[in-house]
């Protein structure tokens, strides 16, 4: 039984982890995708903002598939889309069509972070979810500590395109485990309507809950500070600071070490503490660390490796808002699970776009505006979940909330 859990955990990491591993490995190869296509790193970024649009709508077609189908085969389509515009990328000639190819990998990879919500929605009790919303982020957080490091020497050994063949395989290599290990966790339903109206509805029902609103909104723009470190660092650590692909990869590493371990100390406090407790007291000291970051970018204050550490504890704050408000937003609903995980991942995604895009609008050969941005995320997270609380009403101590459930809507 253990050993079977493990297997389903493993896979449901990996199926959250193809999103943030398909952004993360390519970074260090912006210089040379720049150079190959004849562009330059400001258009190049916007291949990433493509991958974040295309996760946000992507989400969306999933959710209601998810609720109509069952879990496996959506996921398994999706999956297979995301392989074939892998290897696609590859020959990509142009940055246009790299980003439109970027676009069409989001929208199949984006189903394994829908899936994975849904699935643990489905197969675990809803006091459970926080803590392996945890456990789950030790596989996705292997993402962030191994791919840029991995890409950076793939990049500098064989070109920037054989990042996407490996992406492809690795895509391969999950599609086998799903269609093998993972369960069925949720029937199809046959009554489930695919109209517009009626997808139209569920999404409704969701989105009149106020605690998935302030939970969703408030982690959304917390991620989007960590979009926003995604998209501005190969600039800020390579241009301005001058580190080589190799020394950018090791920098990305270090810090995503720190967002990793705050997951598993979040999981060892919520023996303890509510997810509620801990995401007001994460995001508070994410606004303060935000703040320093972007006031000491402005004054010239930070060297390498202070800014180094303020990223990593800026990130590493995010470690902890990301389980619980995650588990938060979608603990009120059952029935619903797949609509409201897409909707989960929609906003957030929508909202990392938009950070993605601001550091690039704005760019200007500092580092002001990554840190601005991250900044700005950090505390508009922080308002949003002050003033959602005071009418919410969550018990600290417990976490359970008084708002009412999706059949009492």
């Amino acid at each position: 039984m253990r050993k079977q859990r493990f297997i389903r955990l493993l896979i449901l990491g990996l199926l959250s982890a193809i999103g943030p591993f398909s952004i993360d490995m390519y970074l260090p190869g912006f210089p040379d995708i720049a150079k190959d296509l004849h562009t330059n790193i400001s258009n190049v970024s916007l291949t990433l903002s493509g991958f974040f649009i295309g996760i946000a709508a992507g989400q969306l077609l999933y959710g209601p598939l998810l609720d109509k189908y069952g879990r496996k085969k959506p996921m398994c389509i999706g999956i297979a889309l995301y392989i074939l515009t892998s290897f696609g990328c590859m020959f990509a000639t142009s940055i246009e069509m790299l980003i439109a190819l970027r676009f069409l990998q989001a929208i199949g990879g984006c189903v394994g972070m829908v899936g994975s919500r849904a699935v643990v929605r489905d197969l675990f009790d809803v006091t459970e979810n926080a803590r392996i919303f945890s456990l789950l982020m030790l596989v996705v957080g292997v993402s962030p500590i191994i791919a840029p490091t991995v890409g950076s020497y793939l990049s500098a050994a064989f070109g920037w395109r054989s990042l996407f063949m490996v992406l492809g395989t690795i895509g391969t290599v999950i599609l086998l485990m799903v269609i093998i290990w993972l369960p069925e966790s949720k029937k199809a339903d046959p009554h489930y309507s695919l109209y517009p109206k009626a997808i139209l509805g569920k999404f409704g029902t969701v989105l009149r809950q106020r605690q998935f609103i302030v939970y969703t909104i408030s982690g959304s723009f917390t991620a989007a500070g960590l979009y926003a470190y995604i998209a501005g660092s190969p600039h800020v650590f390579m241009e301005i600071f001058g580190v080589s692909e190799k020394a950018y990869g090791w920098i990305f590493t270090i810090v995503a070490a720190g967002l990793i371990t705050a997951t598993q100390i979040n999981a060892f406090i919520l023996k303890k503490r509510s997810s509620a407790y801990i995401i007001s007291r994460a995001v508070s000291f994410q606004t303060l660390t935000g703040i320093l970051l972007v006031t000491g970018f402005a004054l010239n204050w930070w060297s390498l490796y202070a800014s180094i550490a303020l990223c990593c504890i800026f990130l590493a704050c995010q470690g902890f808002t990301f389980p619980n408000a995650s588990a938060l937003a979608i603990a009120p609903f059952h029935e619903n699970a797949g609509s409201a995980s897409a909707l989960l991942g929609c906003i957030q995604m929508a909202i990392g776009s938009f950070s993605t895009v601001m550091v690039s609008i704005f760019h200007n050969n500092t580092a002001v505006p990554m840190g601005g941005i991250m900044a700005f995320c950090a505390v508009t997270a922080l308002s949003v979940l002050f003033l959602g609380r005071r009418r919410e009403k969550v018990n600290d101590t417990t976490g359970s909330s008084l708002l009412p459930t999706e059949n009492q809507v």
